[in-house]
């Protein structure tokens, strides 16, 4: 619910603040969710109601639907990145760092995988924290990360399930993303040595 909220404020601007109905779609989608679900309008409202006594949700004002809009920056006071990646978190379930990177990309462009666990370290560090990094599952090459939003998570939320591979296909999209940037880079700075040995009068080695 809360995640729907920052995730279309980012995505899809022009229908935000968002209406039931916009809400209620939100929820159900079947892509970019972990666990998909079926929510009732009911079930919603009800929700929307926790979160409204938390300050994390108000109602909107200046239209004839009703209309609501998340409160997450200012009642955690966290910055942009650190939001995007509690939204990730809310949406998607445990994930490593490569994967947080690669599925929060529309809501915030992390530099690279450390500035990613820059952000996640300081809301670990956070009185009370905010993340938590669960031990790494037997195979696993990354440990995963989880949200606190909700309370306190158990051990084995960031287990890979039975029979799954040492490497999700997350973290193989997200090293493969990785990899095309880096190579973009390098293209880019032989391209520009090459402009600058012309001009100098250096010839390549």
């Amino acid at each position: 619910m809360l995640g729907v909220l920052v995730e279309k404020q980012a995505t899809v601007p022009d229908t935000y603040p968002l209406s039931l109905n916009a809400l209620v779609a939100g929820c159900n989608q079947k892509t970019a969710r972990d666990p998909v679900v079926n929510a009732t309008d009911a079930e919603v409202l009800t929700a929307i109601d926790g979160l409204k006594s938390l300050s994390l949700v108000f109602e909107g004002s200046g239209s004839r639907v009703v209309r609501f809009e998340h409160n997450l920056g200012r009642v955690y006071r966290v910055p942009a990145g650190a939001q995007a990646l509690l939204t990730t978190l809310l949406l998607r379930g445990a994930q490593t760092s490569a994967e947080l990177r690669l599925h929060s990309e529309r809501l915030y462009k992390f530099a690279d995988i450390s500035s990613v666990e820059g952000f996640l370290d300081e809301l670990a560090a956070r009185d009370p924290p905010l993340a938590l990094r669960l031990p790494r599952a037997p195979g696993a090459r990354e440990a995963r990360w989880a949200h606190l939003l909700c309370g306190e998570v158990a051990v084995d939320a960031g287990a890979a399930p039975a029979g799954e591979a040492g490497v999700s296909a997350g973290e193989i999209a997200a090293l493969k993303a990785e990899q095309a940037r880096l190579a973009g880079q390098l293209e880019r700075l032989q391209q520009w040595a090459q402009r600058v040995g012309a001009e100098l009068g250096i010839e390549p080695p």
